[in-house]
């Protein structure tokens, strides 16, 4: 029976190799968590101060916040579909996503023209300025993940044989882009639901 030591069993949590794509997404989402926690408490320490009121969020943040949701849908279907080899399927739903992705953020710039035309502004109101701050924030996540979308919605589409497809769909590096995306987008949704909870408490 052998004694030699096994390398295996040596290996450790703080050893073990990880996908620097990954921590650096990883970071990014304790990066961004913490740049949002920072803006409520500070408003929050500031709000009793404020003598401003902001009567209710526009109508267009209630829809957007549908189609940001229903999107978090359709690309898991996408991840499905890409997983089980329907490629169809995944171009439908990966398209489909981009599309909802999109339509979020006219809809959010649509809920700032209604602000606006309300004569709600930034400089007049510190709430309303604070609704402008961190639903713009967010817009820079969204527009980041809007054209990655882009980016694996063309490669799908450029990969359209069943042929093409496959060999795309068993490349690892193709699938952790796609694992990646998942990742990300359901992280801005769920950012977005947190701070238009947020916003709905408060106002």
């Amino acid at each position: 029976m052998s004694t030699k030591p096994s390398t295996k069993e040596q290996e450790n949590a703080l050893s073990k190799r990880r996908e620097p794509l990954g921590f650096m997404l990883w970071l990014g989402v304790v990066g961004s968590s913490l740049l949002f926690t920072t803006i409520f408490v500070i408003y929050l320490f500031r709000m009793h101060q404020d003598t401003s009121h902001f009567i209710a969020l526009p109508d267009m943040f209630w829809l957007s916040t549908l189609v940001i949701l229903f999107s978090s849908i359709t690309l898991h279907e996408a991840n499905l579909a890409f997983v089980q080899e329907r490629f169809l399927h995944y171009r439908v739903f990966l398209g489909t996503t981009f599309i909802l992705g999109v339509t979020f953020m006219l809809l959010q710039v649509s809920g700032w023209l209604e602000m606006i035309e309300s004569g709600v502004l930034a400089s007049t109101d510190n709430s309303a300025g604070f609704v402008y701050l961190l639903t713009a924030l967010h817009l820079v996540h969204i527009l980041a993940g809007v054209i990655y979308l882009l980016i694996l919605f063309r490669k799908a589409i450029k990969n359209r044989t069943y042929v093409d497809s496959f060999v795309y769909s068993v490349n690892p590096p193709n699938r952790l882009r796609l694992k990646l995306m998942t990742r990300y987008w359901h992280f801005v949704d769920a950012l977005w639901l947190v701070v238009f909870i947020f916003l709905v408490l408060l106002y």
